[in-house]
């Protein structure tokens, strides 16, 4: 079977960032599919440029994209321009069979819709996001109109996938809350990559080369750092450390966003000196950096809507054997508290935050359990070669459902 992957954000493991559908591509191919991926967000010369990675077809369109650097227009105008360019890039390709298109944006979905509506090729649309009530619960979209538009469009989208992938209980509740059927969707959350993150000795040469202390308690962020993570949580929790005397705790971020600048400069406004901040690296170093700390924060601001997310850092967390500490009251901390690998801290409280961090920190044991306890769970869980089959399947039964409708 031919399979056009249509997602704006692919990157594969040398690249910073999420990495889901280079996984889910690479077993579609294992499993005897041919995959061509359909993507934007690379520097090119010319409207486009093919290349071959590991058995995939990548097609990248010169569509940029920076969530750090760009204003809530500019994105918006990013999403439309990989609209316009994707449509009839994806019409032109010859002898699809299936079409997969995985959000976010919402808008990935458009040139699916028109696959479907003009050459008749069914698709599969994965929710990574609650689109677009993400944004209008954030005050990203406001304007009537547009907002009418968006909730139609993702109906319109749902109503017409073959099936639906949720990448969390919240958002397969929240696409049910839009009348689909039960049996069209399927929960299949981010995953973790037990052989790209595992617990090994501390490389103490990368912990000198980045200014980390031999004798403190390591608090690591690693990801987006954007208005919907929350990063002044966790700086005011520093600060309170600092004031708690126990600045033994260190805390360092890894990545990039429209937060981080300005966090920075309160760190350094403010001396809160226990804090540090790096820029994204790709997986392997990324992988290292991890194992030099002794728990992971992943947090996010207290807005509903954000509590259904499937964070790409707490999976790979869990497979680096970490402690994992979230802030969010829905799933998350649901996990976290059943198979004892983390702790939830009050979204509304940072002073919860800075006590959990110097709880583990005297109590290194339960850390240590925790960390085994998460490690554990995402080897017989979550790892991505158990997901990508599960991915794979799907596919594979939907398609011979669809096959079968249509003789």
């Amino acid at each position: 079977m031919k399979i056009l992957y249509i997602h704006q954000f692919f990157k594969t493991p040398e690249d910073p960032g999420g990495t889901r559908s280079y996984w889910i591509a690479r077993e579609l191919i294992d499993q005897g599919h041919q995959v061509t991926m359909l993507t934007s967000n690379k520097p090119l010369t010319q409207k486009k440029e093919i290349e071959y990675i590991d058995g995939i077809e990548v097609i990248y369109l010169n569509v940029i994209y920076d969530s750090g650097k760009m204003s809530i227009y500019e994105r918006y105008k990013a999403f439309i321009q990989f609209v316009v360019r994707s449509t009839p890039e994806a019409l032109n390709i010859k002898n699809v069979d299936l079409v997969i298109a995985t959000s976010t944006p919402l808008t990935v979905g458009i040139p699916a819709l028109v696959l479907k509506k003009f050459k008749n090729i069914p698709y599969v649309f994965e929710v990574r996001d609650l689109w677009p009530e993400v944004p209008i619960q954030m005050g990203g979209l406001k304007n009537p109109i547009l907002k009418k538009t968006a909730l139609w469009l993702e109906k319109v989208i749902y109503r017409n996938s073959l099936h639906i992938i949720a990448l969390s209980p919240g958002m397969k509740e929240g696409i049910l809350n839009r009348n689909v059927d039960p049996l069209k969707i399927s929960t299949i959350p981010n995953m973790s990559k037990i052989d790209k993150f595992w617990r090994r000795p501390k490389d103490l040469k990368l912990q000198q080369h980045m200014g980390l202390r031999n004798d403190s308690f390591k608090a690591i962020y690693f990801g987006a750092m954007n208005i919907a993570n929350d990063i002044p949580y966790i700086i005011e929790a520093g600060k309170k450390l600092i004031e708690l005397k126990k600045d033994r705790i260190e805390i360092f971020f890894l990545g990039d966003g429209a937060s981080k600048e300005e966090m920075q400069k309160k760190c350094k406004d403010e001396n809160i000196h226990n804090i540090k901040f790096f820029d994204k690296v790709p997986m392997e170093e990324l992988s290292e950096i991890v194992n030099l700390a002794d728990v992971s924060l992943v947090t996010f601001s207290n807005i509903p809507i954000l509590a259904t997310n499937s964070p790409n850092k707490l999976f790979d967390s869990l497979s680096a054997g970490k402690a994992i500490i979230v802030n969010s009251p829905g799933w998350t901390r649901t996990l976290v508290k059943e198979n004892n690998c983390g702790v939830y801290v009050d979204p509304m409280d940072s002073s919860d935050l800075a006590k959990t961090l110097i709880y583990l920190s005297e109590n290194p044991d339960l850390c240590n359990t925790m960390g085994e306890n998460a490690r554990n769970l995402a080897e017989k869980k979550y790892d991505k070669s158990l997901l990508c089959r599960q991915f794979a399947e799907i596919v594979d039964k939907k398609n011979q459902a669809k096959v079968k409708e249509m003789l």
